[in-house]
């Protein structure tokens, strides 16, 4: 994984986030930490890709998250109006009309580093090109949820090891905040290396997932470059 190179940079920060994987029901949860489903939807929302077109080459990308601002994760209640209900046999009927309140989790005034390495460099330059000039309506998470800053970190491809730039990048938390001592950071690697997570999108129209295998570790503050 130390050999990775030729990565961009995002900064996910906003008052809300929610990364879910698979809650389909009344409670709808939240990761702690943004989803590699998650990012390439936000870049295919970027490019203008619909549900139904090849992510292939979005999915095939390294990712690694660096947590700046932990946040905190928090629910509300949704209620929804005349819902259809089954009968015992599983047949929906219009008759049966109810009310569902559901849960949903989302993450509170967090910050989360982004890091996202491809060996097709054409591809990174689209990505870079897109998020400064969206074709559609980037969120973090749902449509509900705006980042409150700007995505991208630099517009250029930053040469260095996708590791290594996790670990150097300054940290992105505010001025008035006191700087944490380590910082949370989750990096993919090789089957066998770390705990799976399924959570890497084959088609967002069907639903398909494949799983990925993720290491974290802690890492100091103190090792960061300074800010501009």
């Amino acid at each position: 994984m130390t050999n990775y190179l030729s990565v961009i940079l995002l900064r996910l920060e906003g008052p809300m986030q929610a990364w879910g994987i698979g809650s389909r029901f009344t409670d709808r949860h939240t990761e702690a930490e943004p989803t590699k489903s998650g990012v390439i939807g936000l870049l295919s929302s970027a490019l203008g890709r619909s549900r139904d077109e090849d992510i292939s080459d979005l999915s095939s990308m390294v990712m690694a998250v660096r947590v700046d601002r932990e946040g905190d994760i928090v629910y509300d209640y949704h209620t929804t109006l005349d819902v259809l209900r089954a009968k015992a046999k599983g047949k929906i009927t219009s008759s049966k009309l109810g009310t569902v309140v559901s849960r949903r989790f989302y993450i509170a005034d967090a910050c989360f580093l982004v890091g996202l390495f491809s060996n097709k460099e054409d591809l990174l330059t689209e990505l870079i090109k897109a998020l400064e000039y969206p074709k559609w309506p980037i969120f973090l998470g749902r449509k509900s949820f705006p980042a409150s800053s700007p995505l991208l970190l630099s517009p250029k491809l930053i040469r260095k090891p996708l590791e290594l730039t996790m670990k150097a990048f300054p940290w992105q938390g505010r001025k008035k905040d006191k700087r944490p001592k380590k910082l949370r950071l989750i990096i993919e690697c090789e089957f066998g290396e770390g705990e799976p997570k399924l959570d890497v999108p084959v088609s967002f129209a069907t639903r398909e997932y494949l799983n990925r295998y993720l290491r974290t570790e802690f890492i100091s503050t103190e090792s960061l470059m300074d800010g501009e």
